[in-house]
């Protein structure tokens, strides 16, 4: 036997043109649709209910018939199909026939594909259109109008439980008089009664539609309600700020009726206090409404709550006048005044020293029930004044000196002021003027009134208007103010 005398190369060579070869025969082998995707195939896999089922490679006998009777059995079944025939050959089904809709079309698909043994639907249903068909729908309309028949008793029986609960409360929201002994106020209560009313109402629609097995529905409905609810509470936030503001005034009333209240610019005397707005009665007597929202933040000022209250006035007297004695005798005339309380007792302090002046403030207090405030204040400012002028201090007006230089002709200043000196010495002296004739006695006229017969007696026409409007307004029952409510 000879030996080989193949080289490594030719043996590699060899090697992969074996290879070629064998993959070469491979691919005659295989059909060439086979390596391409098919858009018809997928398509149908898609669409098919069969399409994820193994194919088997050979039939099993008598499977389409079995399938065919299967599937005639489930139509058997439901009425849309009762004119649907079914065939069967090796796991293809063909449908044909006429169904009611084109729905029902799809499902009688989807329902042979999904039967063992089904390879692919060739589903060729069509929907009747015969008038006798197609007029079946008188049939279900009669059909409905039955079932609505038989549902009224229920019906009926949901309505009147719902009308039970709902007047059940309403008649425990009417109890009036109760609720307003239980509650602070007559707001209070009124939102309280409606809170009741609603509460009831609401349960017996719940109850109700639960009757009648529609908690979907009542689901559905009480979530939009709270979307809707959100949504006007941010477009009424102004009313309902009004509101809880009404309440919370209501609950801690700050005044009562007939103060003297200044509601930050806004002064005058109370009238009523609503679930709205606060009324006043200004001091010239004009109506004022302020909603309850401004109130609740507003700086209020209440006069009529202490009745004490202190009056101050400003004096000036000469830079060169003492101002201790001048404290002293204000003090003093002040204190001597009898509608000014001696318990705080009057006081006065230096308020500014100007360029002409010394300005002293002087106070005092007055009891409101028994002087005017603005009278008092009056009176005092003109018993100070006249005290101070009598005792020698002087209330001195504004002094403005003036400086003038030399360019200025009228004044007897540089060679101006020579002119006018011999312009004086020629002119002739002037004659003495007449002896004055001897004065009579002069009666001085009667002394002003002494300020302790000035009248400070308090104004009461706006607080009687106020009392005669709440006595004869017929709203009255609404007025939100209460004598035995704490006030703040």
């Amino acid at each position: 036997m000879g030996v080989s005398n193949f080289s490594p190369k030719t043996v590699l060579a060899t090697f992969w043109l074996t290879l070629a070869a064998i993959a070469l025969g491979l691919l005659q082998a295989v059909p060439a649709h086979a390596l391409l995707p098919s858009t018809d195939a997928t398509s149908d896999a898609a669409s098919d209910p069969a399409a994820d089922q193994a194919i088997e490679t050979s039939p099993v006998a008598d499977s389409d018939d079995r399938i065919a009777e299967r599937i005639s059995d489930i139509f058997g079944e439901l009425p849309a199909f009762e004119n649907v025939s079914v065939e069967v050959s090796k796991g293809v089904v063909d449908l044909s026939g006429t169904v009611p809709d084109a729905e029902a079309i799809d499902r009688a698909g989807n329902i042979a594909g999904r039967v063992a043994g089904v390879v692919t639907v060739e589903n060729s249903l069509e929907r009747d259109l015969s008038v006798e068909e197609n007029l079946s729908i008188l049939g279900k309309m009669s059909e409905f109008a039955n079932d609505l028949v038989a549902f009224l008793p229920l019906l009926l029986v949901s309505a009147i439980v719902a009308a039970i609960i709902g007047g059940a409360g309403y008649l425990i929201a009417g109890f009036a008089g109760f609720w307003n002994w239980i509650a602070p106020n007559r707001f209070l209560a009124d939102l309280v009664r409606s809170a009741i009313r609603f509460a009831f109402v609401i349960g017996g629609l719940v109850i109700a539609l639960d009757m009648l097995g529609a908690g979907a529905l009542l689901g559905a409905v009480l979530g939009g309600a709270g979307v809707i609810g959100i949504a006007l509470g941010f477009a009424m936030r102004d009313t309902i700020e009004n509101y809880v503001a009404s309440l919370m005034l209501s609950l801690r009333q700050p005044f009562r009726a007939n103060d003297h209240v200044l509601i930050d610019t806004q002064e005058g005397r109370v009238i009523r206090l609503t679930s709205r707005a606060t009324v006043l009665m200004t001091l010239d007597g004009n109506h004022l409404r302020i909603p309850n929202s401004q109130v609740f933040k507003a700086i209020i000022l209440n006069y009529t709550r202490n009745p004490q209250r202190r009056f101050e006035f400003e004096l000036g007297i000469d830079a060169d006048d003492d101002p201790r004695a001048a404290i002293a005798l204000g003090a003093k005339v002040l204190s001597d005044l009898p509608f000014v309380l001696n318990q705080p007792e009057p006081t006065a302090r230096v308020a500014q020293v100007g360029d002409s002046n010394i300005g002293i403030i002087f106070l005092g207090w007055v009891d409101q029930r028994e002087a005017d405030w603005n009278k008092s204040r009056s009176v005092a400012i003109a018993a100070v004044k006249e005290a101070l002028e009598d005792a020698g201090f002087a209330l001195p007006e504004p002094i403005y000196r003036l400086r003038f230089d030399g360019r200025t002709d009228p004044l007897p200043i540089g060679n101006s002021a020579q002119l006018m000196e011999q312009s004086e010495a020629a002119a002739p002296s002037p004659a003495p003027p007449p002896a004055p004739a001897p004065k009579s006695k002069q009666v001085s006229p009667d002394p002003a009134p002494s300020a302790q017969a000035d009248d400070v007696r308090p104004e009461s026409e706006v607080a009687d208007m106020v009392e005669t409007e709440r006595q004869s307004d017929p709203d009255q029952a609404n007025d939100l103010l209460d004598s035995n409510r704490p006030v703040e």
